[in-house]
């Protein structure tokens, strides 16, 4: 798969021109958030309206704080357009520059989970296919296959995950600051109605 990815032109025919999920950030941070379906300081009056077994089956509560505003803007785009974004030299790129963090979801067995779904990411790369083995400690929760693309410099913010990861870098360098769970309360991380819960508010960089 590596040798296969970085052959010229390789990718540009795999993707074709199906324009794919992209976040921009107008620098190279990238906060994951959802989008917020309350108003600011309707939770708690929803909360006291309604009996918990109630709530549960409402769904997701995801509370906008005051002055809050989307920290990235969704986009789709295809990989070549995306590919002229991300090769630029480091005086023309910097932090506080826009970035583009482009990314193929192969859905796999949870169906049409994106409207670009991209089912070809389990024939390449088939260490991540949902069976049996020494590599994928629980295949039968397997969620999908997620491929970012990341320009120099890209962080995404420090949060958890609510399953077990499985990562693979086929391309570039990538860091990784890991913490124990023990540390979670340390970490100031946002409450689970903020639209970018599980991850912290303390910028690591």
């Amino acid at each position: 798969a590596v040798e296969r990815w970085n052959a010229p032109n390789y990718m540009e025919r795999l993707m074709n021109t199906v324009p794919h999920r992209t976040e921009k950030s107008m620098n190279n941070h990238f906060m994951y958030w959802m989008k917020p379906n309350l108003a600011p300081g309707t939770l708690a009056k929803k909360r006291a309206e309604r009996r918990p077994e109630r709530a549960r089956r409402f769904g997701y509560h995801v509370e906008a704080p005051a002055n809050w505003s989307q920290p990235t803007e969704m986009m789709r785009m295809t990989y070549k357009d995306w590919v002229e974004h991300a090769n630029v030299t480091d005086e023309e790129l910097g932090p506080d520059k826009p970035h583009w963090y482009y990314r193929l979801i192969g859905c796999g067995e949870l169906g049409k989970c994106d409207g670009g779904s991209s089912e070809y990411l389990f024939d390449e790369l088939t260490f991540f296919q949902p069976k049996p083995g020494l590599y994928m400690v629980e295949h039968d929760k397997q969620k999908g296959i997620h491929c970012r693309f990341g320009m120099k410099g890209v962080i995404a913010e420090n949060h958890f995950d609510g399953s077990r990861n499985s990562i693979a870098v086929l391309g570039g360098e990538r860091r990784y600051i890991l913490s124990h769970p023990d540390q979670c309360e340390l970490l100031q991380l946002f409450p689970k109605e903020h639209p970018s819960a599980r991850h912290s508010a303390v910028d690591w960089s």
